[in-house]
C-alpha cells in the first residue's frame, strides 16, 4: 500500500514564470529545476523519450510543477491543471496492479517494454484524477537533491 501523499503535481506552460509567481504570491522556494529527457511506456504500449521539465518546493506540503509538453500526459486544459497526487510506494509494480485492479488504469511509466512499471507510474481514476506511485528507493535522492534549495 502506498504511503501518505508527499507531493501535489501541477502542469504549468512555462515552469520558470510559474515558480518566480508562486515564490512572490506564497513565498515557496524551489529546488533546483531538473531539465531531462525520460524513457517512458504510454497506456497504449508505446516507448517514448518525453522531456520533462520539473522542480520541487523545498517546504511541505511539496508541490511539483512540470512543464507542459504538448502530446503527452503533461498538458494544460481548460479546468484544472492539477495533474496528480503523489505517493511513495514500497512496492511498485504490486501497488500499481492493485490500482488498476480497483478501476484506475495505468497511464504512463517510466521504462520501456512490456516489463513491470520503473521509478514511477501515472494511474487516472474514475473521476480523472491522477494517482503517481514513485518507487521508494528514489526517496534519498529526492530528499537531497530534488527537494532542497540550491546552495543549500
Amino acid at each position: 500500500m502506498p504511503e501518505g501523499y508527499f507531493h501535489v503535481g501541477i502542469v504549468v506552460p512555462d515552469l520558470e514564470r510559474a515558480a518566480a509567481y508562486y515564490t512572490d504570491l506564497l513565498g515557496i522556494e524551489w529546488g533546483p529545476v531538473l531539465d531531462l529527457t525520460i524513457d517512458v511506456r504510454l497506456a497504449d504500449g508505446g516507448d517514448r523519450a518525453l522531456p520533462n521539465k520539473i522542480v520541487y518546493s523545498t517546504g511541505h506540503p511539496r508541490i511539483e510543477l512540470i512543464e507542459e509538453v504538448p502530446g503527452s500526459p503533461w498538458v494544460c486544459n481548460e479546468h484544472s491543471n492539477l495533474h496528480h497526487i503523489g505517493f511513495f510506494s514500497g512496492s511498485l509494480a504490486a501497488d500499481a496492479d492493485r490500482l488498476v485492479a480497483a478501476a484506475c488504469p495505468l497511464e504512463m511509466t517510466g521504462g520501456r517494454g512490456d516489463g513491470p512499471p520503473e521509478t514511477f507510474a501515472y494511474h487516472r481514476d474514475p473521476w480523472g484524477v491522477r494517482l503517481e506511485l514513485v518507487d521508494d528507493a528514489l526517496r534519498p535522492t529526492m530528499e537531497t537533491f530534488m527537494f532542497r534549495a540550491p546552495g543549500s
